[in-house]
């Protein structure tokens, strides 16, 4: 007889009628183009196994991840001909890799482009360094014979400040305009979640959200289209009552003013709850919020129940996700705050999330 584990003390609920309202908004605001799907960082933390599903059935067609190790996961739920991988070959395994199973490598180097040409080559995209500096060919390489012999799909690029009004946006969209005249292409991309809203300019032919398929709001823009998906909980494994003076975790930070009943919660560092939180965070029972008190230690917090007395070790707190608030409380960017949740949440896909978006919501109001 196998003895199955306990049930754990943290859960994820996954909103995937949220995250397909997310797509199709970022697809409308994506005007004449489609949008496509960042899936990256296992769909950035919240699970592919859930997360794509619901997008294919929303209408997305064109998948991106960076490493080849998210390749495999992938190919369960989409065809390899709708698979970019952003950070491409760069050695002949990969490339043969890429060639066996029919996905697209997104070629960022000279050395890359003949690497999938020595593979055998076929259909692949191919990034355009336009300013950000990271991967991609500067626009004096695209006249490489390398380059002229290769089948590409998109061709792309990625903006360094599209969620800020900067002049850079503007100077890098017309660097990729002038290659857009260098390289034989099908598609044109430039557009991440930011991107789609500056406008019709940088919408080209397909758009590559990620944050704000899952819930972050990276550009005003934005605000008011995307809808909370992840909604974490953690558990009260231990309730106890402080006497006025009795200090609670590491370094002593708070110290009970008055008598005072808290929980200890089961959630930390492992699980993407780091000390940037500390005081400044809180939890919800019930609609209620529960202040942190002291820092956040490893694996636990402790929370003020004063606003629950009838909470107690078992029952399930809700942690404020509402990713604009949290990233302002946490101090964490909202990338950090989803691709950060750790593999001890138990994900499951909601079959309700109304009373959790009503409170993500009344965060919003209040914060």
């Amino acid at each position: 007889m196998t003895t199955q584990p306990p049930p754990p003390t943290l859960r994820l609920t996954i909103d995937t009628h949220a995250l397909a309202a997310n797509w199709r908004a970022l697809d409308t605001l994506s005007g004449s183009a489609r949008a496509g799907a960042a899936v990256k960082a296992n769909c950035y933390g919240l699970g592919v196994d859930l997360c794509v599903p619901a997008l294919v059935e929303a209408g997305a067609r064109d998948f991106f991840v960076a490493h080849w190790s998210e390749v495999a996961p992938l190919l369960d739920h989409v065809p390899p001909s709708q698979v970019g991988v952003l950070h491409g070959p760069i050695n002949a395994q990969e490339a043969h890799y890429a060639k066996a199973l029919g996905v697209r490598p997104v070629i960022n180097s000279l050395h890359q482009a003949r690497l999938w040409s020595e593979a055998g080559g076929g259909a692949c995209h191919l990034m355009v360094d336009t300013g950000i500096h990271r991967l991609g060919l500067t626009p004096s390489e695209l006249d490489d014979a390398s380059v002229a012999k290769l089948d590409v799909q998109v061709l792309m690029s990625h903006l360094s400040s599209a969620d800020e009004d900067s002049p850079a946006n503007a100077a890098q969209l017309a660097a990729f305009r002038a290659a857009r005249a260098m390289v034989s292409h099908r598609e044109t991309s430039i557009a991440n979640s930011a991107g789609i809203a500056l406008g019709a300019d940088f919408q080209c032919d397909l758009t590559r959200p990620g944050l704000a398929l899952y819930g972050g709001v990276p550009s005003a823009g934005l605000a008011g289209h995307i809808r909370q998906v992840a909604y974490p909980q953690a558990a009260i494994i231990h309730v106890r009552e402080l006497k006025a003076g009795d200090a609670v975790g590491y370094n002593r930070e708070f110290t009970a003013p008055a008598p005072m009943r808290v929980g200890t919660v089961s959630l930390g560092y492992a699980d993407g709850f780091l000390r940037s939180w500390g005081a400044r965070g809180y939890f919800r029972h019930k609609g209620r919020p529960l202040p942190l008190l002291g820092k956040v230690s490893m694996d636990m917090v402790v929370v003020d129940l004063a606003e629950a007395p009838e909470a107690g070790v078992g029952d399930w707190l809700d942690v404020p996700y509402y990713l604009p608030d949290a990233a302002q409380h946490s101090g964490l960017s909202q990338y950090e705050l989803l691709t950060g949740l750790g593999h001890r949440f138990e994900r499951s896909i909601a079959l309700d999330c109304a009373e959790d978006a009503a409170n993500a919501k009344d965060d919003a109001a209040q914060h």
